[in-house]
């Protein structure tokens, strides 16, 4: 807030994370060239700070430092302050974190980082107390130390940022690889996997443990391969991870993270791209094991983002807050007592609930031991036990709602939709649920419709009737891979009309020319110190990985030679990395695993609705058959034929819905039996 009682610049913003800071006493400016020609005006460097809503210690920092009036004074005297929501500008936030990595070893958000006026990046962090405080520095301290090697040391400040654009220049031009493409990297990236399993809780390594559905389902992609190690691994995860406090045991959905080893304590924000994969993977573990488990949490975390993160218009919202009330994880923490006497003594055993609390003197809900351990002491049986804990679920989630919840940061990004849009599609085709289906239809319409802007462009976000700034390579990917599933599960080809639009735009913007693979900003985007390329898949897959996955099974549809060597050079490039670092690149060593082959391509030529097509098709989405693309038409069709090259001169025999198993368009006999589709598809 300003002097006269104004709000910043910050009130005229979309992101709900910028809003938080509109009445801060900082003069806060969004990140755009008002700013940075402020900054080279006065010769002030810019104080550039990055996070997202749901982040706890952007919360804590804000309230320590941006709030007070006296370290906003020092702010406003000595900088350019800007604020940028790390969901809706992932390039700033990705070249900055580049800077904060290489200058400090590691990093995180709040993301702190001083840059010249030019935007060169010369000194950096993550979160900073108020006071000194356990050998870090107060914030205000770090501010008089910047000004002041500003003032008096401008040449070694130049250096500095020179030195760092240099650095990040180099990591943005990683050259692909010119050796062939083989099992061999699949392979390597697997025993490195092995190696860093948890056999006893599953996940990699220690403490802080998160879900990784990439590399969980390129294990699972493994076990399909025949190797007989990967899939008790997955099992040992998902399963931990099911029964833990990173589950929302009453609501459904995942938490962020878990900041121990036993899935037990979460970072307690949720997060739209984490459960949208974890549907998906959860969905195609139940295709392979036929746990229940597995489709109970699927169904529970699919009514969670229908209920708690679906706008009425259909698009999904980014996430919902760690805290509450101030308070991280006041909304899903309880007291022994409440347990006991909302449900029962066994119910809050069950739940793992102790008197004294399993953490910081309350309890975290999770689920460790079986129902007959459980059921022993209190002279219950286990179905009896099982009976009270569902009663008492009901009036646990029912008493949880009356709570102050969590805020929910509302806006609408393109590529997390696109996850979300998949694993509806994809989990609702699986189990036969139409609703979740319906559900990633509307969400994509919103997408398509609502948040692409002049010319068609497809924009980032979308918050209460505004659009935010250009899409980003990972939002066409995305979206594109969306609709090649709602293509796959409804057989309507708008989808897949979609898809190849979708895919033919990325390539115009974001491939590059020059090198391998593609950058994260388009080309009509505005230039910053360096044209990023996002290479690792963290939270959210990488753009270049889920162009290299979509050019592929397009290729296998509808598409061209080109879409194979595109996707094979995006491939490239991160060859030699996924080989080494496995659990960064997930769904590139995924889309590696489909670029190897053999794809089956099954093609059925029958009418939608009926039985006989009907019979075909459960053959095929009851089985995980991951490097597989299928097609389908009425015999009568020939427009789809014309579109789906694999539908080509594909008659049916005797009138009945027909299936064809080919590779490379090379078929198997056609069959009408689903017995016999099967007995093809297990070959």
């Amino acid at each position: 807030m300003t002097q006269d009682g104004t709000p910043n610049r910050l009130i005229h913003e979309t992101s709900p994370y910028l809003l938080q800071h509109a009445h801060n006493p900082v003069d806060w400016y969004p990140w755009g060239e008002e700013a940075l020609a402020r900054a080279k005006a006065e010769d002030k460097p810019i104080l550039l700070s990055v996070g997202y809503a749901a982040c706890h210690w952007c919360h804590v920092m804000e309230h320590e430092s941006f709030e007070d009036p006296d370290t906003a004074a020092q702010m406003n005297a000595g900088f350019v302050s800007i604020k940028v929501d790390r969901e809706e500008r992932p390039d700033i936030d990705g070249i900055y974190m580049d800077a904060v990595q290489a200058m400090s070893g590691q990093g995180g958000w709040p993301m702190t980082v001083f840059l010249t006026p030019d935007g060169a990046p010369f000194f950096a962090g993550t979160y900073y107390p108020k006071n000194d405080m356990q050998g870090m520095p107060s914030f205000r301290r770090v501010l008089g130390a910047v000004a002041s090697a500003w003032k008096e040391r401008r040449a070694d400040v130049l250096a500095q940022g020179q030195q760092v654009v240099a650095h990040i220049e180099q990591s943005s031009r990683l050259a692909g690889t010119a050796d062939p493409l083989t099992p061999t990297i699949a392979g390597n990236a697997w025993d490195t996997l092995r190696t860093a399993f948890d056999p006893e809780w599953g996940g990699f390594g220690g403490a802080p443990k998160f879900p990784q559905p990439m590399t969980l389902e390129f294990l699972l992609r493994q076990h399909a391969r025949g190797e007989k190690g990967a899939l008790p691994m997955v099992t040992r995860t998902l399963d931990r991870m099911l029964t833990g406090g990173i589950y929302d045991q009453l609501g459904g959905g995942f938490h962020r993270y878990a900041t121990d080893g036993r899935w037990l304590i979460p970072h307690f924000e949720k997060m739209l791209y984490d459960n949208a994969q974890l549907v998906r993977l959860y969905a195609r573990a139940w295709q392979v094991t036929a746990q229940p488990a597995y489709r109970r949490v699927v169904a529970e975390t699919v009514a969670y983002l229908i209920r708690e993160l679906r706008h009425p218009e259909g698009g999904f919202f980014s996430s919902q807050d760690a805290d509450s009330e101030g308070v991280e994880g006041k909304f899903f923490v309880w007291s022994f007592d409440e347990l006991a006497e909302l449900a029962s003594p066994a119910v809050a055993a069950w739940f793992g609930a102790l008197p004294e609390g399993n953490w910081e003197g309350h309890n975290i809900l999770w689920t460790p031991r079986s129902p007959a351990t459980v059921a022993e002491p209190f002279g219950l049986s286990a179905e009896d036990l099982m009976v009270q804990v569902n009663e008492g679920r009901r009036a646990l989630f029912e008493a949880r709602e009356q709570r102050v919840r969590p805020a929910t940061d509302d806006k609408v990004l393109a590529g997390w939709n696109g996850l979300a849009i998949a694993g509806l599609a994809e989990a609702g085709r699986i189990f036969g649920e139409p609703a979740w289906v319906g559900a990633a239809i509307a969400a994509a319409e919103f997408v398509l419709g609502t948040m692409r802007g002049e010319g068609g462009r497809l924009h980032r976000a979308w918050r209460d009737g505004r659009l935010g700034g250009p899409g980003y390579v990972d939002d066409y990917a995305l979206m594109a891979d969306a609709c090649l599933t709602l293509y796959e599960t409804t057989f309507e080809p708008r989808w897949l009309d979609e898809a190849r639009g979708l895919a033919d735009e990325m390539v115009r913007l974001f491939r590059d020319a020059e090198g391998d693979g593609f950058f994260q900003t388009g080309s009509d985007a505005e230039q910053l110190v360096v044209r990023p390329k996002e290479l690792f898949d963290n939270a959210v897959p990488s753009g270049n990985s889920v162009a290299a996955g979509v050019l592929g099974r397009l290729a296998h549809l509808a598409g061209t030679p080109e879409d194979t060597v595109v996707a094979e050079s995006a491939l490239r490039l991160v060859a030699q990395l996924m080989e080494r670092a496995p659990t960064g690149f997930g769904h590139a060593l995924g889309a590696l695993d489909f670029h190897l082959g053999p794809v089956t391509e099954v093609a059925i030529v029958g009418r939608p609705g009926e039985a006989d097509t009907a019979a075909l098709l459960e053959q095929v989405t009851g089985r995980y058959l991951p490097n597989s693309v299928v097609a389908l038409a009425a015999p009568d069709d020939a427009a789809a034929a014309e579109r789906v090259p694999l539908l080509r001169d594909r008659p049916q025999l005797d009138g009945k819905a027909t299936a064809y198993v080919c590779e490379h368009f090379v078929c198997q006999r056609p069959v009408t039996d689903p017995a016999a589709l099967a007995e093809q598809l297990e070959e």
